[in-house]
């Protein structure tokens, strides 16, 4: 099952190219706060997703809907730093700490979705870069997981970017967490329907430039291995997000530039890239900048 969230937090599955509207089937209101829907749906989706798959209807084109984030407010984003070998490489130079093992924290607040544009901030002097990874859905809670046990626990697989400005002085997380620093979707594709994650292929594009192409089989840090470290850490919770990182190619993007990318049997999306205001704040101010 593919399900997006769209047009002002409802929720459909997408059959073919069409979005069938669930929101009432699934018990959720668009306009409640916190926007927690989604997240109640994976918590509850043995009883729910059978009624979800018995809705009929005739569906919209999903060209003609604006694509939100499939989860608006997760409990956690991990995020795991350096874990395809190539990308290491490319960023020897980075100090040895952007190289430690284990994970960092993006902002809930960062995510947007496919039909929502890229906002870059007011920045001068530093490039923002794309980062084109695998995004994870907790489907159960779990504490301490074995790493046999570990896709047992897996929801379903979106595409994800990771958004950054490049500066290796100013802490990692609030480069990467601005508002929209966090484009997943266009759906999330339960884990039944990929199967195997293990080697599935990854690739993105600036514009008509093919910028990164990898295979989750080059991770550091594999599949079951990111659920079984953060879980020996913290309690996931249905609905929290896993990263898997970036491999090789990661470069600038600017206003104007589409990014594109495409995740073999997860989906495609394409996100516009506008310039925003404002942005700059005391991190950046005063300090050395490197480019890396």
């Amino acid at each position: 099952m593919k399900l997006v969230r769209f047009n002002g937090g409802r929720v459909g599955v997408v059959r073919g190219d069409l979005v069938v509207d669930v929101t009432e089937a699934a018990g959720i209101d668009p306009q409640a706060f916190p926007p927690v829907g989604t997240v109640r749906l994976i918590a509850e989706f043995d009883r729910l997703g059978p009624q979800l798959a018995a809705v009929r209807g005739e569906g919209v084109p999903i060209a003609d809907v604006t694509l939100e984030t499939p989860i608006a407010w997760p409990q956690k984003v991990i995020a795991l730093p350096g874990n395809f070998r190539a990308h290491r490489e490319e960023m020897a130079d980075a100090p040895p700490v952007l190289g430690a093992r284990g994970f960092f924290l993006k902002s809930p607040s960062a995510l947007s979705g496919a039909g929502e544009p890229i906002v870059l901030p007011e920045v001068p002097g530093r490039e923002v870069h794309h980062e084109s990874e695998l995004g994870i859905v907790i489907g159960r809670r779990g504490r301490h997981v074995s790493r046999e046990d570990a896709l047992e626990y897996v929801f379903g697989y979106a595409c994800a970017l990771d958004i950054t400005v490049r500066d290796m002085v100013v802490d990692r997380i609030l480069r990467k967490s601005y508002d929209s620093f966090a484009p997943f979707g266009p759906w999330i594709v339960t884990a039944d329907e990929v199967g195997d994650p293990s080697e599935l292929g990854m690739r993105l594009w600036v514009g008509d430039e093919l910028r990164q192409s990898a295979n989750m089989r080059d991770l550091i840090v594999d599949i079951p291995g990111m659920i079984a470290m953060a879980s020996s850490v913290m309690t996931l919770h249905p609905g929290d997000l896993i990263f898997s990182g970036t491999p090789a190619g990661v470069g600038p993007i600017v206003d104007g530039d589409t990014v594109t990318i495409e995740i073999e049997r997860v989906g495609r999306m394409s996100v516009p890239v506008r310039q925003g205001h404002g942005g700059n704040n005391l991190a950046f101010q005063g300090l050395e900048n490197s480019q890396h």
